[in-house]
């Protein structure tokens, strides 16, 4: 397909958020799930993974600003590229919608309050040259969200499942007790993450409305600071430069572009296969922080990563033997 147009289709799909939302509805006559559609959903959830992994790169570019004004402007141009995605689509109605649900908007508040604690840790750590510690936090999410499930949504952990999570525990805790030192942005990224995860998959709203809601709601506040900053002299927007305006005002799409990506990978792929490729994004960084930027990566950082590694391994080959021997599952909630 020449580039033109599949550009074309891809900003048609991000719009408007095509369904159907799990591979089994997309299933053909014969049960199979067609070529075409689970290669889009690998490049998609691939292309998602791929921007997140390397975004230290472009928080890098900006470390000379605190991360907390990253932040904010990071939040008011992501709702910017998330307003215009939704006049694109045609989508107002359903965003105006959301305000006519008080429930809802509380949900997408505490949502919009993880998410903004999730990114400030990120990118200070990121530009702190602790990347190597952000990645394993990131590393982690995928066993924290199945310990979180299990907590909240009453999911039973399968045996593997068990072993995988203890295995992490064992890791992170090795690392405190050999370090003497919590390591408490491994585990606020991933506990950040993970509960914004479980509090976006109750509410009933799409991606891209909530993320446009979500930004949106935490704004006002973002604009009080950033005016504040103007008046006081200390704004790096308008101030810096035009190549650091363009980084502040790119950090929208930045954000909002992955989110949309992993969203329409995730409904054309099954979730083993997303599992396999969400570690794309936690390598890319650790490869970053070592190999680009020279962080150290020490002897106990290794065997911690390593057990870690091994209970994503276990964690990864239970997920493929479930989905595709369904018959073998147990009755109840599913994971």
């Amino acid at each position: 397909m020449p580039w033109p147009v599949w550009s074309v289709r891809l900003v048609g799909n991000i719009v408007t958020e095509q369904r159907p939302t799990t591979p089994e509805a997309s299933r053909q006559g014969d049960g199979t799930i067609p070529d075409r559609r689970a290669v889009s959903g690998v490049l998609y959830a691939g292309g998602a993974f791929f921007i997140w992994g390397l975004s230290p790169v472009y928080w890098k570019a900006m470390q000379s600003l605190p991360a907390l004004e990253i932040i904010v402007h990071r939040t008011v141009w992501s709702f910017v590229f998330g307003l215009a995605l939704v006049l694109a689509g045609g989508q107002w109605h359903a965003f105006i919608g959301v305000f006519r649900k008080p429930r809802l908007l509380l949900v997408l508040l505490g949502s919009a309050l993880l998410i903004s604690c999730n990114w400030l840790i990120y990118v200070w750590a990121v530009n702190r040259g602790r990347m190597v510690e952000a990645s394993l936090g990131y590393y982690i999410t995928p066993l924290v969200n199945v310990l979180l499930g299990m907590l909240f949504l009453k999911e039973r952990l399968r045996p593997p499942q068990r072993v995988a999570v203890l295995l992490a525990a064992a890791g992170v805790t090795f690392l405190t007790v050999s370090h003497g030192v919590f390591p408490w942005i491994s585990l606020a990224l991933a506990g950040s993450f993970g509960l914004y995860g479980l509090i976006r998959k109750v509410a009933s709203v799409r991606a891209l409305i909530g993320l446009t809601v979500e930004t949106l709601l935490i704004g006002g506040p973002a604009l009080l600071y950033l005016a504040h900053l103007d008046r006081i002299g200390q704004s790096a927007f308008r101030h810096q430069g035009p190549a650091m305006d363009l980084l502040l005002i790119g950090s929208g799409v930045l954000t909002g572009l992955p989110l949309l990506l992993f969203t329409l990978g995730a409904r054309r792929i099954t979730m083993a296969t997303l599992g396999f490729i969400q570690y794309l994004g936690p390598s890319c960084i650790l490869l970053l922080g070592v190999l680009v930027y020279s962080e150290p990566f020490s002897k106990n950082q290794i065997v911690t990563f390593t057990m870690i590694w091994s209970a994503l391994a276990l964690y990864s080959w239970d997920a493929v033997r479930f989905f595709r021997h369904p018959t073998e599952r147990q009755p109840g909630p599913s994971p």
